[in-house]
């Protein structure tokens, strides 16, 4: 379990990769599509902005966005609405915001008591505490960053503890995946093969039509689907097509095929 200190290392951390990152943009690399449909790399850092803007408990801002053909639900209306709002301001007075906005959650962390942390409040998946909160506020970020690094070539961050956490969050989502989504048979077992310096191996078993992580790997297991740290994270968050990724090799399956791309064609976890 990591302390409250590293929790907000880890989320200052992030913001600041961000903040670098994008530092130097032009515009045109602020336009850059990324693999969220509808989004640019600024609209990615717009709504960090505006996450970190209600959590300050800001308004949202009194607009009503005009292209919403991309957008699948009230949360993404929600999103919808501070990204547009900003969709008129060049990159770099978005980031200016950004480096403001969590610069001033991050003083407002360093001083919070291992009491504050504790406080039951309710996260983006239901009731939970505030150190869960910002456990998800690190992975989202960090999500994030990796969409605006494939969308401008900048590959990076793909290892340290941020990295470890936001996979282990994806990680553990995927039982729920294998046993529920996927549907596989009782007494399955999957192995997650995942490659890179933040990957791992995910056993997992289906036992009374519910998967569980097992604590060693099985001798022989139905299936193994073997990644990289990428490609699971963009599997397991919508960025990528499961088709495409068993198409370009960038997923290999060993053991029964049916059974691995159904997993695959399931493993977006993301609302």
């Amino acid at each position: 379990m990591m302390s409250d200190v590293e929790l907000v290392d880890h989320m200052d951390r992030v913001w600041h990769s961000i903040a670098t990152l994008c530092s130097s943009f032009t515009e045109e690399q602020w336009k850059t599509p990324t693999d969220c449909p509808g989004w640019s790399v600024k609209d990615q850092v717009s709504h960090l902005v505006g996450a970190e803007c209600g959590i300050l408990g800001r308004p949202s801002p009194d607009h009503i966005p005009e292209e919403t053909g991309h957008v699948k639900n009230d949360v993404g209306q929600r999103n919808e609405v501070v990204v547009d709002w900003r969709r008129s301001s060049p990159g770099a007075k978005v980031l200016e915001e950004f480096q403001q906005i969590t610069g001033e959650r991050l003083g407002l962390l360093r001083d919070m008591s291992e009491a504050d942390f504790q406080v039951e409040t309710q996260t983006p998946i239901g009731p939970g505490t505030v150190a869960e909160f910002l456990r998800i506020r690190i992975f989202d970020a960090w999500v994030h960053e990796q969409d605006i690094r494939r969308a401008v070539g900048l590959p990076g961050h793909l290892d340290g503890p941020v990295a470890e956490l936001s996979v282990g969050r994806v990680a553990r989502a995927m039982p729920l995946v294998v046993g529920k989504k996927a549907a596989a048979p009782d007494s399955t077992t999957v192995v997650f093969q995942l490659t890179g310096d933040a990957g791992r191996s995910l056993p997992i078993i289906v036992e009374g039509n519910r998967a569980r992580l097992l604590e060693a790997e099985p001798p022989n297991p139905a299936v193994r689907l073997t990644m990289d740290v990428e490609t699971f994270v963009c599997l397991g968050c919508g960025r990528w097509s499961p088709g495409d990724s068993l198409a370009s090799g960038k997923v290999s399956i060993d053991g029964s095929k049916e059974m691995g791309e159904a997993i695959i064609n399931q493993m977006n976890i993301m609302i």
